[in-house]
């Protein structure tokens, strides 16, 4: 049985939860740099598989703990949604649209969950985080969407979904919890396996044969296995099952901005007022959803009389 986190630590360890979750989205902002610069091209789905699959097959092994019960099909559920199904339709949108016009869609992702999170999780809607999640989506694209963006039918289509697949798998994962005595390593192994898995036969159909790899390509694949693949879904999915899940959500935005700042440091690509101001907007969206809600004022009851028992 699921084993929902009881909120009860203090306010220190939600921060450093926050800030450990944080460096996933961190790593993952340097894949369109490893991708890029270190991967061969043309191969987007084969990447999406080495990044999943030997990453989950070598949690099994260091954890040696197989789901049990309906886990199997619970973890292989939240294995497609967060990993295989949002792998392939993020890379079928990075095909197809500039970056910035996927970065921004991608950055629709804690609005979906807000709202999912009040359908699914029965939370209390929240005007102030929906808003926050808008102000974060306008300042990721004033970073990233440049006067010639270009829109695909399919590219986007493939964007929301992937942005959708993720939102609905970040709100199950909330939901269903942590099954007792599994840990935050073997959790995520059972949903890189199952992502990696679910990605076997798609890059086969769509890629055919891999690609020749040479050494810059052993370095990036190492790189988005180990650390963008395990490690990062181990912070992650910890942070997932630990912490309001519309925190963690917009926690992606931190993604597209260290995107753009690894661009501009390594790729010579300018950063102007409009981008600086996106950044700015971005951040406090960031920075105000880690802000715990205020708990509602309880109804008083009659007031006893004095002297009552």
């Amino acid at each position: 049985m699921a084993n929902p986190p009881a909120r009860t630590e203090p306010a220190r360890g939600d921060l450093s939860r926050t800030a450990l979750t944080a460096l996933t989205p961190m790593v993952w902002g340097t894949t369109y740099v490893v991708t890029t610069e270190l991967l061969p091209p043309g191969h987007p789905q084969f990447a999406g598989l080495l990044r999943a699959l030997p990453a989950g097959l070598i949690a099994l092994a260091l954890t040696r703990t197989l789901p049990r019960g309906a886990w199997w099909w619970k973890a292989a559920v939240l294995g497609v949604l967060n990993i295989g199904l949002f792998f392939s339709l993020l890379f079928i949108a990075a095909e197809r649209l500039p970056g910035g016009v996927a970065a921004t869609l991608g950055a629709v992702q804690p609005l979906i969950v807000a709202v999912l999170a009040v359908a699914v999780l029965r939370e209390p809607p929240s005007a102030s985080r929906f808003l926050w999640g808008v102000v974060g989506v306008v300042g990721v694209g004033l970073v990233v969407t440049g006067p010639s963006a270009a829109f695909d039918a399919v590219g986007v289509a493939a964007g929301l979904g992937g942005t959708v697949t993720m939102a609905l798998g970040v709100t199950l994962t909330k939901r269903w919890g942590r099954p007792d005595g599994v840990g935050p390593t073997a959790f995520a192994g059972w949903q890189l396996a199952a992502g990696g898995l679910f990605l076997l036969p798609v890059a086969l159909l769509l890629e055919g044969a891999p690609p020749a790899i040479d050494g810059a390509a052993v370095l990036g694949y190492l790189w988005l296995g180990l650390v963008g693949g395990l490690l990062a879904y181990v912070l992650w999915f910890r942070g997932v099952t630990s912490l309001p899940v519309t925190s963690v959500a917009v926690l992606g935005l931190i993604t597209p901005l260290v995107a753009a700042l690894l661009g501009a440091v390594l790729l010579g690509q300018t950063l102007g007022p409009i981008q600086l101001t996106g950044f700015a907007l971005a951040l406090a969206a960031i920075v105000a959803s880690q802000i715990p809600a205020r708990p509602r004022p309880s109804v008083p009851g009659p007031a006893l009389e004095k002297g009552a028992p």
